[in-house]
């Protein structure tokens, strides 16, 4: 196993620089850049101003959009996070590391929320609807997860927000906590406080979990389904064991097998924030800022955001690896 995960690290590395290079590659590409959209206008009605851009543009690294220019950026990119500095916003005004430390907190809670009830959610249904194939209940469970898979969030998210935020006035509709109330800075306060995020969170959670237990439930479903099939599974019913034994005793415990592969997936998006529902919320989380950083062409912001998320999958990824050996014996882990 040792030897399995240094090995395992060490290609992720090789892998880590490839992203890295080919992600600044791609910014470095934009059509535009931070600099051009922040002083885009006043070039336009200063032509005196043209110097004084250039020079900005040679402080920020940008002057030579060349391949050679490029490579040099990222090279120079690379050495100052080897030393540990993920570099400063150009937008933000604060290093990216601090940046990200400071804001996916949030975005972490709803995640951590809203995949928690997914599992809750869609490993019951896919399990119900299996074991009822065909039936009325397998029909329905069917056509409301599939709902959930074709909405767009946005889509979704507004139809929400237009009928218990607007219509019923059961909820709040943006932001993260109520602006006109003073919390204080006291124990009671800090549980107020506390309390109202909360209730500003339920929305977007409910969003979130909607539209995620589809495909959740659907593989849940047809997992369920192949094992049923087994010929042990025959064999334990023809032994006379009850049918919730045979399910929740034999089928659902491999049915957990190919589950466990989700788990490289889930650490990535438990940080990395949901750009969308973020967004029309109005939550000031990582995914909203990773989102304006990107439009504005802040590279720094970018590398430093992307990276996290490509280190987090690779751990996401070794992490399933083991837990499908730890789900299954039979599964050795390669030398």
């Amino acid at each position: 196993m040792f030897k399995y995960i240094v090995k395992r690290l060490l290609i992720s590395i090789i892998i880590l620089l490839g992203v890295s290079v080919i992600i600044y590659t791609l910014v470095r590409l934009m059509p535009t850049d931070f600099l051009t959209q922040k002083y885009g206008p006043i070039l336009q009605t200063n032509s005196g101003f043209r110097e004084q851009f250039e020079k900005f543009k040679e402080m920020y690294g940008l002057a030579d959009s060349s391949f050679a220019g490029i490579m040099s950026g990222y090279f120079q990119w690379l050495g100052n996070l080897f030393k540990g500095d993920m570099g400063t916003s150009f937008i933000y005004q604060k290093p990216v590391a601090q940046i990200i430390g400071e804001n996916m907190w949030i975005s972490f809670a709803i995640a951590v929320v809203a995949t928690i009830l997914q599992f809750l959610i869609a490993i019951p249904l896919g399990i119900t609807s299996a074991t009822h194939q065909y039936s009325v209940r397998d029909y329905a469970t069917t056509v409301f997860t599939m709902i959930g898979i074709s909405l767009p969030t946005y889509f979704f998210a507004a139809i929400v927000i237009k009928i218990f935020a607007m219509d019923l006035g059961w909820f709040p509709n943006t932001g993260l906590v109520d602006p006109s109330k003073d919390f204080g800075s006291d124990f009671a306060g800090t549980m107020t406080k506390i309390g109202d995020m909360a209730y500003h969170l339920i929305l977007p959670i409910f969003v979130s979990v909607i539209l995620s237990i589809g495909g959740l439930m659907r593989y849940t479903r047809t997992n369920t389904l192949e094992v049923l099939n087994a010929d042990y599974i025959r064999t334990a019913r023809a032994k006379g064991l009850s049918e919730k034994k045979v399910v929740y005793k034999h089928a659902f415990r491999n049915t957990l097998i190919p589950l466990a592969t989700l788990l490289a997936g889930i650490l990535p998006s438990l940080f990395g924030g949901m750009l969308i529902t973020e967004q029309v919320f109005g939550i000031d989380g990582i995914g909203g800022l990773a989102y304006k950083a990107l439009r504005q062409g802040d590279i720094p912001f970018i590398m430093g955001y992307n990276m996290f998320l490509a280190i987090l999958t690779v751990i996401g990824t070794l992490l399933s690896d083991i837990m499908y050996s730890i789900v299954d014996p039979r599964v050795k882990l390669g030398k």
